[in-house]
């Protein structure tokens, strides 16, 4: 009954942000070629020059959602969601640029997942039997590409992955629409938490 009325109340907050978003979605089309500029100039260096991290615990944004590029990048700029460097970054941005970086790396290619052989079988299987119990489909998607502000995990960086549910769990990461998390790692060991991001980091 718990785990219902969790899924129920974070069913209900995603499709809050979806109404908020289409009521706030801007007529004027994104300018892809300001926004290729405006990723060289400030995002390149970390999240890489086509959006595929090259760096430890920094996401590759290719490939991940509009909408939650674009909600990240206030929550940063609005001090809600809190990175010493990210903060500085999108305090510089503008409206216009928030809403044209959204638009260009979702036009990317996602990263490609590890080819296999997987290095680690049964910690892949625990990781689905994980992701299946507490119900990641119903707010990733069944292949794990994320939709509108829900962010996109398939082939994310495997230690990008486990940083971000080890600072949910920890209450590191608090605000920007990331209400439905805390409870779902809740009660989750450390190795359980591997299990998961290796398990999402290797889907194809």
């Amino acid at each position: 009954m718990k785990r219902s009325l969790l899924s129920a109340h974070r069913r209900a907050f995603l499709v809050a942000i979806a109404a908020l978003l289409a009521a706030a979605a801007p007529a004027r089309a994104a300018d892809l070629d300001a926004a290729k500029a405006k990723a060289k100039e400030v995002c390149a260096a970390c999240h890489g020059p086509e959006g595929l991290s090259q760096l430890e615990n920094t996401p590759s944004l290719a490939g991940q959602p509009d909408q939650f590029t674009q909600w990240q990048l206030v929550y940063f700029r609005a001090g809600t969601r809190k990175n010493e460097q990210m903060s500085k970054i999108a305090a510089d941005l503008s409206d216009v640029d928030i809403r044209n970086l959204g638009a260009y790396f979702a036009t990317l290619k996602p990263a490609k997942s590890p080819a296999p052989p997987d290095p680690d079988a049964a910690l892949t299987e625990r990781g689905a039997k994980l992701a299946a119990q507490r119900n990641c489909t119903s707010c990733h998607r069944d292949d794990y590409a994320g939709q509108q502000a829900i962010a996109r995990l398939a082939g994310q960086r495997e230690d990008y992955l486990l940083k971000s549910l080890r600072d949910f769990k920890s209450g590191a990461r608090t605000g920007g629409g990331v209400a439905a998390m805390p409870s779902t790692v809740y009660g989750m060991s450390d190795d359980d938490l591997k299990a998961l991001a290796h398990y999402l980091a290797r889907l194809r």
